[in-house]
């Protein structure tokens, strides 16, 4: 892969070429043993139904759907979800933060991230909450962009392995 890394959020309605590639992404994610959900053995079908559920709540207004493209193909993406309480209108989830293997150590996270932020300000949210891994890629990254750590629930989920692993909570308030 060479050249520079795009950056876009996808509109609905998410086309058919874009929903395989997040899939791609998304299936390498889980091959490489990330904690994001799912369980191995996970497929292209099983991303793709993951991401059609994904460009319907695109469409209803729920999420922003933020993806990377290296050489115009998606590598990476990551989600803002904006369904929260009434009484939450401030806040959003980031949500699925995700880097084809084969373009990590690229920046790809980091531009996402930076991104993501400009995005929940765009939308009017300024408390940003997400949850990771600790010791993982996305931790490091977090931590390197100024999310600050609030907390840790151990045993909170399964690595695609099935072995248990711990969950970091975290939070960024955006400058409004």
């Amino acid at each position: 892969m060479s050249g520079a890394v795009e950056l876009s959020v996808l509109a609905a309605p998410v086309s058919d070429t874009a929903l395989n590639e997040l899939a791609s992404v998304l299936v390498d994610c889980v091959a490489g043993g990330a904690s994001v959900s799912f369980m191995a053995p996970f497929s292209q079908g099983d991303g793709l139904a993951f991401f059609r559920k994904v460009a319907k709540s695109v469409a209803a207004g729920d999420t922003v759907l933020l993806v990377a493209k290296l050489d115009g193909k998606i590598v990476g993406t990551v989600q803002l979800g904006l369904d929260t309480p009434p009484n939450q209108p401030h806040r959003a989830d980031v949500k699925k933060m995700l880097v084809h293997r084969a373009a990590r150590g690229r920046g790809v996270g980091a531009l996402l991230m930076a991104r993501i932020e400009d995005e929940a300000k765009r939308c009017g949210r300024w408390l940003l909450v997400l949850d990771t891994v600790p010791g993982d890629n996305g931790y490091r990254l977090y931590k390197r962009a100024g999310w600050t750590e609030c907390g840790l629930i151990p045993n909170y989920a399964l690595f695609p392995d099935g072995r248990l692993c711990d969950t970091a909570l975290f939070w960024k308030r955006l400058d409004q």
